[in-house]
Parts: structure tokens; C-alpha cells; sequence
């Protein structure tokens, strides 16, 4: 009984109108090829067979059952008003085909439930009803079945059948290889982020570092061309390009703008090697210099360029443009991986931070706020003879306070972020400014930074470094001073954090941990970190990422702004 009443909860409307449309069509076929209203009946049977299917569609039992009264009442009625339409004057056998259109409802429903085998039986049912109807019924004292056009309706109904059966089986196996070659999105990013770290651990030194491959770049193109300097610059966003890794002697101020009219512009957008006759350099001028701009085209995406420039002229003929091509063909793809890579994991960085943000803010934070809130109610109603208590409530709210701002400031440090427009020296010099008011800390601020930019994981990286070297000096070292410099002129970069506490000879196991951190940070980015006394008294921090560049010929960048609050 509850078996009944969930498949009857469970008929569709539409599967019943369907059926009373296609009653009502051979109920009107029939009437025309017999004109007799008595073989309407076998209407009405078919509508009394197939109830039971349209009530309860699903039932393990009902369902089957009524569509196989069906067929077998479909396959007597074609018989017999075939019979009817013969002896009415009509080509014998024809009038079958007023009640065969009916065999679609079953077969059709078997299909839509994916239920084959069930419709197989149903057209192999219905045949052998036809048949032996066909056999037994007589027309002018001989059987229905010697009728051509009998035979011709029947035969023609069953392919059609069995054609539109087996159309649906074929349908639902493609759909099924479908859904197993394309996965859930979810089982897909896993299946290539295991791929990616296997392929990871195959490479050359096990890494997809842009900078590194950048670098070995530029070499290889060494041994092809003549280069007094070179670069490889990569896109940041903004409608300007970083760099990733330069070379030469003096170090240069390239051209990151794509607005501008230059080659560098021209190559990116055309996709094609560009020469020219002068730097692509803000800071050098000089006639007889020779630039050649390739693209790294991986697919149909640039993904960076490769920029050489000699000290002489027609230095870059057809012949060397070829070679340079064929060594950055290749390149292309590898350090689209990498900056994949990199932005994979810079994704996963920054949604690790949000959800550590959240969790503190709405657990502890707010059950400490709780805390204090309750130990004022005990101060406001404490008994003036409890002096002692009084003293005791009060450290405690005052511990409670300091737990809260540790934990704004642990907030605040997960929140903090490289903006696009403001550059990594102001991310810095925003941070320690916000500890240094928290602790009582006189900072000092030294910030030269150019206007190129670095690539954004680079960037995030030194912004953690710089925050875990402050954040050591606040709670560890008893300073009174910060001293934070910032040098950035891509691709090199140095930050320095330095106080006059008492050393690092002194600090809690938790902050050589904090160091441990800045050293695993600063080996990510190919970056090379120092920690060392500082005379007369305290420690400095500092990390730098590429080799000093020479400041003369370096145009555009920030002036030095020392700064203490």
C-alpha cells in the first residue's frame, strides 16, 4: 500500500495528457477508416490498459504490467479494425495503421526510463499479437495475415519502434561516456592539481618559479645573440607589464607601459618579433643600439616578451631573429605553467587567509569581548570592602584587552594585502605605522620604490616577510625603535627591518618559528634573507630578491622618503 501511494504521488500530468491526445487521434482514424462506432471500444480498453501505467509509472510491478495489457490489446484492435476497414472496401490490411500509432506511448515511456530491455519485449509482444490475431481473423474467409497491407502497416509500425528504441539507447550511452570524460568541477581541479605536482617534481630542479625560468631564458638566448641587456616582462594587470628577469651590465628602466608607442607595445599587440633602432629603456639613451621585442605566445595568449638590446647597429638580422624564436617557442609554454602555478597558489593563500580572518573574528575574538563585558558587570557591582577582588578583576580585564588587540592585529595582518595602485612600499609602510601605534614603537620609514611593479607573488611574499620581521620586533625584542626600509626597482627588491631591542639571542621558541617562516618565504621567491645584530643594541631583518641594481641609471622611481612617527 505505501509502495501505491508514493508511485501515485509521483504520475506526471503530462504523461496523461499525452495519452488522451493520442487515445483521441486513432479514436478519430478509426472512426474514419470503419465508420462504425462500435470499434471505438477497442479505444476504451486501451485507455482502461494503460491507467494503471499512468497512475502509478514507477511501481516496480503496476507499471510493466499495464504497458504489456497494452501492447497486447494494441496488437487485437489493429487486427480487427484492420478486418473492419477491409470489409468496408478499403485495401486490405491498411486500416491497422488508424491504431498502431498508439505503440509510440509505451515504447516511449520505456525509453524515457531507460528501461530498454522492457521496451524490447513490448515491441516483441505486440509483434507476436499481430501475428497471431492477423492468423485467426478472417476477411472474406481468408486469414488477415495474407494481406499484403496488412503485413506492410505491422511492419512498417515495428521498425519504427524499434528504431526510435534503440535511438534512445544510443543517446543515453553517449550522454553517460559524456558525463565520465568530463568530470565534476571540483573532481576535475583535483585530478590536474595532482597532474601539476607530479609534472612539478619532473622538472628541472623541481619548479615552476617564473623568475627562475626567466633567468635561464635570457641565457640560453645569450649563446644566439648579442645582448647588452635583456629582460623578460610579464603582464600585472593595469595595462602594464612587469619584469621578471633582467641582464647586462648596467641595470635599466624598461618600458612597462602597453599605451605607449613603442615596440614593446607594437609586439604584444601583433604577436609578432618587432626590431628597432633604439632602447626600449626609460633610462638609457645612445644612438647605435639594436632592440629586438619576441613575444611568448603560449596557444593564443601572450604571456610575456622577451626584450634584447645591443650597443650596435642591424644587430638582430632575419637569421637571429629565427634562432631567438626557436629558443622562445618552447619558453612560452613553460613559463605560462609557472605563472599559472603561481596564481593557483596565490588563490589558495588568500582564501586560507579569509577563512582564518573569519574564524578568529567570530570565535575567539568575540568570546573575549564577551569576557570583558562580564568582568565590568563584577566590577560595577563589587562590594566596596573587596578591594583585593576589585585589583585582581581589573589585571584580568586588563590581560583580557591585551589578548583582544593581539588578536586585531593578527586580523589586520591576515587582511592586509599589495594593492595594485599603492605598490608593496605602501602595504609596508601601512603595517608597521598600524603595529607601531599598537606598541608603543617609534618607526622610521626609508621607502624607495619605482614604478614598475614586481610579480604579484613576489610581492605578497616580501609583504609577509616584512610583517612577520615587525611583528618579531613588537612582541619580542622590548624595542622602542623600528627602523623599516623598502627598496624596490624590479626585478630587484630589498626590504630591511631592523630595532634597537634586546636581540634575537633572547626570543621565545614562537618567534625563531616566525623566523623559520621568513626563511621558507624568502627561499619561494629565489630571495636571500639576513638576520644580524644590530650595533649598539637589537636586530635587523632583511631580505633581498635579485642582484643591486646600479641607482644612476635608473629613472622614474619614488624619492626617498625617511619618516618617523
Amino acid at each position: 500500500m505505501p509502495a501505491s501511494t508514493s508511485a501515485l504521488a509521483r504520475a506526471h500530468p503530462l504523461a496523461a495528457a499525452a495519452r488522451v491526445v493520442v487515445l483521441s487521434l486513432i479514436a478519430v482514424l478509426t472512426l474514419l477508416a470503419t465508420r462504425d462506432l462500435v470499434q471505438l471500444w477497442w479505444i476504451v480498453l486501451l485507455g482502461i490498459a494503460g491507467l494503471p501505467a499512468c497512475l502509478a509509472p514507477q511501481h516496480r510491478l503496476i507499471g510493466p504490467l499495464s504497458r504489456l495489457a497494452e501492447v497486447v490489446v494494441l496488437g487485437l484492435a489493429a487486427s480487427q479494425v484492420a478486418a473492419v476497414a477491409a470489409v468496408g472496401g478499403h485495401i486490405g490490411g491498411l486500416g491497422a495503421s488508424a491504431v498502431l500509432p498508439y505503440l509510440a506511448v509505451p515504447v516511449t515511456v520505456t525509453a524515457l526510463r531507460r528501461r530498454f530491455r522492457e521496451g524490447a519485449v513490448l515491441i516483441a509482444v505486440v509483434a507476436g499479437t499481430l501475428l497471431v490475431a492477423g492468423a485467426f481473423t478472417q476477411v472474406a474467409g481468408v486469414a488477415q495475415l495474407t494481406q499484403p497491407g496488412y503485413l506492410a502497416v505491422c511492419a512498417q509500425w515495428l521498425i519504427l519502434a524499434a528504431l526510435g528504441l534503440s535511438a534512445a539507447r544510443t543517446l543515453h550511452r553517449v550522454m553517460l561516456v559524456r558525463q565520465e570524460i568530463k568530470p565534476q568541477p571540483y573532481a576535475e581541479a583535483t585530478r590536474l592539481l595532482t597532474q601539476l605536482r607530479t609534472v612539478a617534481r619532473q622538472l628541472p630542479g623541481a619548479t615552476l618559479d617564473p623568475g627562475g625560468i626567466s633567468e635561464h631564458l635570457l641565457e640560453e638566448l645569450r649563446t644566439v645573440a648579442r645582448t647588452d641587456r635583456g629582460a623578460v616582462l610579464s603582464a600585472s594587470g593595469g595595462g602594464r607589464l612587469v619584469v621578471l628577469a633582467q641582464i647586462g651590465a648596467d641595470r635599466v628602466d624598461w618600458e612597462t607601459t602597453l599605451d605607449a608607442d613603442s615596440a614593446i607595445a607594437d609586439a604584444w599587440a601583433s604577436q609578432q618579433p618587432q626590431t628597432a633602432a633604439r632602447s626600449q629603456s626609460r633610462s638609457h639613451s645612445g644612438a647605435g643600439v639594436s632592440a629586438l621585442i619576441v613575444p611568448l605566445v603560449a596557444g593564443v595568449r601572450t604571456v610575456g616578451l622577451v626584450v634584447l638590446e645591443a650597443d650596435a647597429a642591424q644587430a638582430y638580422p632575419p637569421p637571429v631573429v629565427a634562432q631567438v624564436t626557436g629558443l622562445t617557442g618552447p619558453a612560452a609554454l613553460r613559463l605560462e605553467a609557472a605563472l599559472l602555478f603561481d596564481e593557483v597558489r596565490s588563490l589558495a593563500t588568500n582564501e586560507e587567509r579569509q577563512r582564518l580572518a573569519r574564524e578568529i573574528h567570530d570565535g575567539v575574538a568575540q568570546e573575549l569581548v564577551m569576557v570583558g563585558y562580564g568582568i565590568d558587570n563584577a566590577l560595577a557591582t563589587v562590594h566596596d570592602d573587596a578591594e583585593e577582588t576589585a585589583d585582581s578583576l581589573r589585571t584580568l580585564r586588563q590581560e583580557v584587552t591585551r589578548v583582544i588587540t593581539e588578536l586585531r592585529l593578527s586580523l589586520f595582518e591576515l587582511r592586509s594585502e599589495v594593492d595594485r595602485h599603492g605598490g608593496l612600499a605602501a602595504a609596508i609602510a601601512e603595517y608597521a605605522r598600524t603595529v607601531g601605534a599598537s606598541g608603543g614603537l617609534r618607526v622610521h620609514l626609508s621607502l624607495d620604490e619605482s614604478t614598475a611593479r614586481l610579480p604579484a607573488a613576489t610581492e605578497a611574499e616580501l609583504l609577509r616577510i616584512a610583517q612577520e620581521a615587525v611583528t618579531n620586533a613588537r612582541k619580542h625584542a622590548g624595542a622602542a625603535n623600528l627602523w623599516v626600509t623598502c627598496e624596490v626597482d624590479p626585478p630587484y627588491a630589498q626590504i630591511e627591518v631592523s630595532d634597537d631591542g634586546h636581540g634575537i639571542g633572547d626570543q621565545r621558541s614562537d618567534g625563531h618559528y616566525g623566523l623559520a617562516i621568513m626563511a621558507e618565504r624568502a627561499e619561494r621567491i629565489r630571495g636571500r634573507l639576513e638576520i644580524r645584530p644590530r650595533q649598539p643594541s637589537g636586530t635587523t631583518v632583511a631580505v633581498v630578491v635579485g642582484s643591486s641594481p646600479r641607482r644612476g641609471n635608473v629613472r622614474g622611481s619614488a624619492a626617498a622618503a625617511p619618516e618617523g612617527e
